[in-house]
């Protein structure tokens, strides 16, 4: 049997998780706080607290070298310092106390900076201007040089989730600049079935985005519609967001061409699943 390190079971790597023990994989869960491990007590795999920082942390966990790890563990909104402890520490820690067989790393299509709706693919230039989404790829080398494969993840949305809609409806949502810009998304459960997809490819990097990116006013006007509010007000560009002002239009081709599809090709086909449960 096949064995899988999942470190961070959170929002995607939880339900990764599940699809890996659904085939059959041995799955091993970790997590960084007890309570989060004590929240997934009922699964039918071991979750247990593992600190990605710390090299004996890791050894405590397994002294079992696994065939994968899955390593999808969140920052909580940190910057900078955080960025570089967990993404670009963590990678090198996993490395040298299991040296897998294969690493499989989320990282964020924040890494490529254009602005002006290119569409771009797994061969388009990454140049950041924004320091956490350097860390991003210099994190992505490790794992590359390791022989890993890099998901880049768009915005990840699903159940209990969806920024946008959270901002629609407590009327803090604008369209910046007329809502010009491109914003490219993922459902979660999509997001993990490509993760499923991943750990048979060849080593790489791949884009995990859904089939259709929208512009911010078609996004907010699907919501407008969808709950029958007017749309939100017109407002300046926020240059200063986490993960830096950015409008391109992400390919998911090379994604697709393993036979892997969205359920969800788009944020506006998902809305009705979302209803409800959003925050």
């Amino acid at each position: 049997m096949t064995t899988a390190f999942i470190i961070g079971c959170g929002f995607l790597g939880e339900a990764a998780a599940d699809l890996l023990f659904q085939e059959g994989w041995k799955i091993q869960g970790g997590c960084a706080t007890p309570d989060a491990a004590q929240r997934l007590l009922h699964k039918p795999y071991s979750v247990q607290v593992c600190n990605v920082l710390e090299t004996a942390s890791l050894r405590n966990f397994s002294q079992t070298r696994p065939d994968l790890i899955l390593f999808c563990a969140s920052s909580r909104g940190g910057g900078e310092e955080e960025y570089r402890n967990l993404y670009l520490g963590g990678v090198r820690n996993l490395v040298e106390v299991w040296k897998p067989e294969r690493l499989l790393f989320t990282s964020s299509t924040s890494v490529y900076a254009q602005t002006q709706g290119e569409i771009v693919d797994e061969n388009s230039p990454a140049q950041p201007d924004r320091p956490t989404s350097k860390i991003l790829l210099e994190a992505e080398q490790e794992v590359l040089s390791s022989g890993g494969t890099i998901a880049r993840l768009a915005g990840i949305y699903g159940p209990g989730r969806s920024v946008l809609m959270r901002k629609f409806l407590a009327g803090e949502a604008v369209l910046e600049d007329g809502g010009k810009r491109w914003i490219n998304q993922i459902h979660r459960d999509d997001a993990a079935r490509a993760l499923l997809h991943l750990t048979h490819a060849p080593a790489g990097v791949y884009n995990v985005c859904d089939d259709r990116p929208a512009t911010q006013y078609d996004v907010y006007q699907w919501l407008a519609e969808f709950f029958k509010r007017p749309l939100p007000p017109k407002g300046p560009i926020h240059f200063q967001r986490k993960r830096a002002w950015t409008s391109k239009r992400v390919s998911n081709r090379k994604l697709r061409n393993l036979q892997w599809s969205p359920q969800w090709r788009s944020y506006q086909d998902a809305l009705a699943t979302l209803v409800g449960t959003a925050e």
